[in-house]
């Protein structure tokens, strides 16, 4: 059975895209620590970064560097972190969080967004991807 994010990739389930190549996808995550919080994924479904082979874990780093880079033009925040955890669901996802302080990064302390504010947040970090 297909994962959510694969199927987030062949559009069964909407998102709001960051950004999309050949190989991988980031969107929006819908429950985020803060406001640009991204998910970037390979569109092959692999459960654990590790299982991931190394030309396809080492473009996850590099893609997942491009988006960063843009949600740190985008918002404001003193740094953009990378954690990689994979327990919810089974296929690899990089989060990319923007960070203030510790607790942006706990997964305990969720902000809730209107669609209104995804919509802008996405079309603000594709718009800075290079």
């Amino acid at each position: 059975m297909p994962s959510i994010f694969t199927k987030i990739i062949t559009g069964e389930i909407p998102c709001y895209k960051i950004a999309e190549d050949d190989t991988f996808f980031a969107f929006l995550d819908i429950n985020p620590n803060a406001k640009g919080h991204t998910l970037c994924i390979p569109k092959k479904e692999v459960n654990k970064i590790m299982d991931l082979d190394e030309e396809t874990y080492m473009g996850l780093m590099a893609f997942s560097r491009k988006v960063g880079r843009a949600i740190e033009k985008v918002i404001d925040c003193k740094r953009v972190g990378i954690t990689v955890i994979g327990l919810e669901v089974p296929h690899v996802h990089v989060h990319l969080i923007p960070l203030n302080s510790m607790k942006d990064a706990t997964f305990q302390h969720k902000i809730a967004l209107k669609k209104e504010d995804f919509l802008e947040i996405a079309d603000k970090i594709r718009a800075k991807i290079e």
